[in-house]
């Protein structure tokens, strides 16, 4: 597991030793297997590791490697779950963000099963590089391959030690319902995207795409960014609709809006310096584990998704790190 931001005790953490190991591998050569079999299909590691060293490992060798000590990792995450754990974040009282989303991957044995991702970043690590272009410049991430509640558990080891967690998601109601429940006066907020999203989609089909649908969205779209989300929410209760399935979606976003209110308001969050935006998520989403996990013909055994992708985030966790990565080899 990664302590503090990234760095790794093996001394302390059940992840990747590589002494002691049940291969005939040296410590050296099983790190380089790590690496490459994180970074690539099994067989293009091989490869590569070939190519540029001179080393001599099969597909087959790199991924029993790899499966080895991604469960190692899991087995780590199970035992502090268990026993607790003295993660502590370094300015732990400053606001740290919290962000969560699913995506699918193609199992073996139940077809596409969803995939939980948790992000965790420092307010300050959220970095400017030019006007339109920022970077995240260390991040802390959990998986996990089953039910929201394991999720949880697994997540739970990092966020407990926050004083101001900053929660930024869509409008999934089991990650809200969780956030509720175990931290009630942390700052929560429904990402702006996903709220401006389901906005468009009615006023489209409402408005037909014209252009009144187009400066209707407009001039809603600048209420919800002045902390008028309420005003938003007469708009849509005093709109007319005649057709069944579109009424039906318009109470179902009148719904969504109402139960996000205190989620809603963009003006103060942007205000206290906070980002109203969860793109930070999906995009780890398709860096750490679609890049590596979601390629063509991949069919995954439910262990081995969960194994590979433990590695992925253990490597990408510290990208702008130590010179040697993440892992600091007890060789």
């Amino acid at each position: 597991m990664l302590t503090s931001f990234g760095k790794v005790d093996i001394e302390k953490t059940h992840c990747i030793g590589f002494t002691g190991t049940p291969f005939s591998a040296s410590a050296y050569m099983q790190e380089l297997a790590c690496f490459a079999g994180q970074n690539s299909v099994f067989e293009d590691a091989s490869q590569m590791l070939n190519f540029i060293g001179g080393v001599n490992i099969t597909a087959k060798q790199i991924e029993r490697i790899c499966h080895y000590h991604g469960q190692q990792i899991e087995d780590g995450i199970q035992q502090e779950i268990k026993t607790g754990s003295d993660k502590i974040y370094p300015d732990a009282e400053k606001p740290y963000y919290v962000m969560v989303d699913g995506s699918m991957y193609l199992t073996r044995e139940e077809k596409w099963k969803e995939v939980k991702l948790g992000r965790i970043f420092k307010d300050e690590d959220d970095i400017e590089i030019s006007k339109h272009r920022g970077m995240i410049a260390q991040s802390n991430y959990v998986c996990h391959l089953g039910s929201h509640v394991d999720f949880f558990e697994k997540l739970s080891v990092y966020v407990e030690t926050l004083k101001n967690p900053v929660f930024i998601n869509d409008g999934a109601r089991w990650i809200w319902n969780w956030v509720d429940a175990y931290y009630p006066d942390a700052v929560q907020i429904l990402d702006y995207f996903h709220a401006k999203e389901h906005l468009c989609q009615f006023a489209n089909e409402y408005f037909q795409c014209s252009d009144e649908g187009e400066k209707w969205i407009k001039e809603q779209c600048d209420y919800l960014l002045d902390d008028k989300v309420e005003r938003v929410i007469e708009v849509f209760k005093k709109m007319p609709v005649k057709n069944q399935k579109l009424k039906k979606k318009k109470t179902s976003l009148v719904k969504y809006y109402q139960n996000n209110i205190k989620r809603m308001q963009y003006k103060t969050f942007k205000k206290q310096g906070l980002l109203i935006s969860s793109g930070a998520i999906e995009a780890a989403h398709r860096d750490i584990l679609q890049q590596r996990l979601k390629l063509s013909g991949q069919r995954w055994t439910k262990p081995g998704l969960q194994q590979i992708a433990n590695l992925r985030i253990i490597f990408k966790a510290n990208k702008l790190g130590n010179q040697r990565k993440l892992i600091k080899f007890a060789a």
